[in-house]
């Protein structure tokens, strides 16, 4: 008889997540293997943490390649960084994955921040327009030495779809894979949608529940990685790349469409934009919504979203 199989494991710095139905329990129990297998793949290739990773050996060598010596690099890879540029084009920078040129030095655990000088130097790094990617050759060069980029917006995103085609590989037709903000599943509940929960930036509890079918959905909190500093101020994790400081004025965006790959890196971009300039982009991109839900508590739905009675 089929049933639901699953596990739960610490993976890409988050909880990963998986459940499918499938007849054959071996088969099953093999997909899911095969779900963590994939991430922890996609975690050794492209995680600017682990010295052995693809990410961490650009960071290293891009800055000092240059356009007669480029370096080489995935196929993979170059995907990546050619959808985060789309999407720093599309928002005019408000997306942008050498925000961590500078916001490498935050430190949530420790309550650290960049000094002053780091800020001054390192501000000129933050654009996307510094790195000269070539998707016919895989080549890619930073035009400034203290470039540094992390895929941390976009990368779960892409994780989830290709955790999705691994189950799929197995004839799954009903699944839900989560890495942390980002979930996406295929297919229903046997006649019920999956119930998905939007988080009470200010509670331990769901704020908001969606039920969804065939979807990806990514949330950017700034509740996820944060601390208070000494005037009170919340410091998380998402940076405006102008700034180079927290972003404020939103407290959570959710982006619901039909792949992770662009979900997570959308929802990041909207809550870099703010509640209007954010709401205004999602209306203009076709096949994508957004729930935003502001400072001040106020929570905004895009045009596709009726607002729930």
């Amino acid at each position: 008889m089929a049933k639901w199989h699953g596990d739960a494991q610490d993976i890409m710095g988050t909880k990963i997540s998986v459940a499918l139905w499938l007849e054959d329990d071996q088969k099953a129990e093999q997909a899911v293997a095969a779900v963590m297998a994939e991430m922890r793949r996609i975690d050794e290739h492209f995680s600017p943490y682990i010295t052995t990773s693809e990410l961490y050996r650009v960071n290293q060598l891009a800055p000092k390649a240059s356009a007669k010596n480029p370096l080489s690099i995935s196929p993979e890879l170059a995907a990546i960084i050619d959808k985060a540029n789309h999407y720093s084009e599309l928002s005019d920078g408000a997306f942008d994955i050498t925000f961590a040129s500078l916001g490498r030095y935050y430190d949530y655990r420790n309550k650290l921040t960049p000094s002053e000088q780091q800020r001054e130097e390192l501000l000129p790094a933050i654009n996307y327009r510094l790195i000269h990617l070539d998707t016919k050759n895989n080549t890619l060069w930073f035009e400034h030495p203290k470039v540094y980029i992390d895929l941390g917006g976009i990368a779960k995103g892409y994780a989830v779809d290709k955790a999705i085609e691994v189950v799929q590989s197995f004839g799954v037709k009903h699944a839900s894979v989560t890495a942390g903000g980002d979930s996406r599943v295929i297919g229903d509940k046997f006649g019920r949608p999956w119930l998905i929960g939007i988080k009470n930036p200010r509670a331990d509890a769901v704020a908001i529940t969606l039920p969804l079918v065939d979807v990806a959905v990514s949330t950017s909190g700034d509740y996820e990685r944060y601390f208070i500093d000494d005037r009170g101020e919340r410091v998380h994790h998402i940076i405006n790349p102008r700034t180079g400081k927290s972003t404020n004025g939103v407290n959570s965006v959710t982006i619901i469409g039909p792949l992770g790959f662009d979900t997570d890196p959308l929802s990041t971009t909207v809550f870099v934009l703010g509640p209007e300039k954010g709401m205004a982009l999602i209306n203009r991109v076709p096949g994508f919504d957004a729930v935003i839900i502001a400072s001040d508590g106020k929570v905004s739905y895009s045009k596709g979203l009726a607002p729930p009675d």
